[in-house]
């Protein structure tokens, strides 16, 4: 396999057991880089392991049934490995307060969906950096954290 086919593996693996319907947090160890930067526009950017694991344990106890999946093919350039995708939740769970525009109380009963794409960086197996652009305005709206256009 090409150094790219080897990117988008990883790439792969991590949208399925990090972003997919079911979580697992082991996965950060194995294939994150120890200092790797996670950084989205609905939330504060996180960096490293263990605030990557909190950042994730939040969000699911907050949405647990978050589920983000692939929209089309991962391209992969060098050590870069871009992917397109689409998801959400409910949020049932605690109060969240990780997005930049405001916090929830517990257990509002409201969904988000919607749509990004996403820029990894891959060296020597290890995602060093998640850089994404998502329609921030569509999830915060459809939270009730921003108010919806006449």
């Amino acid at each position: 396999m090409s150094k790219q086919d080897d990117n988008k593996a990883v790439v792969g693996r991590w949208f399925t057991e990090f972003w997919g319907k079911t979580v697992n947090l082991g996965v950060i160890d194995e294939i994150a880089a120890p200092d790797m930067l996670l950084k989205y526009s609905l939330h504060e950017p996180r960096r490293g392991r263990p605030d990557i694991k909190a950042f994730m344990t939040d969000f699911r106890a907050a949405f647990p049934d978050l589920n983000f999946w692939g929209t089309a093919d991962l391209i992969a350039e060098g050590d870069y490995v871009v992917g397109q995708w689409e998801g959400g939740g409910t949020h049932t769970g605690p109060a969240f307060n990780d997005f930049l525009a405001g916090q929830l109380p517990p257990a509002t009963g409201r969904k988000m969906h919607f749509t990004g794409t996403t820029v990894l960086k891959v060296i020597d197996g290890k995602i060093v950096e998640e850089i994404g652009l998502d329609d921030g305005v569509a999830a915060l709206t459809q939270l009730g954290l921003l108010k919806a256009a006449a």
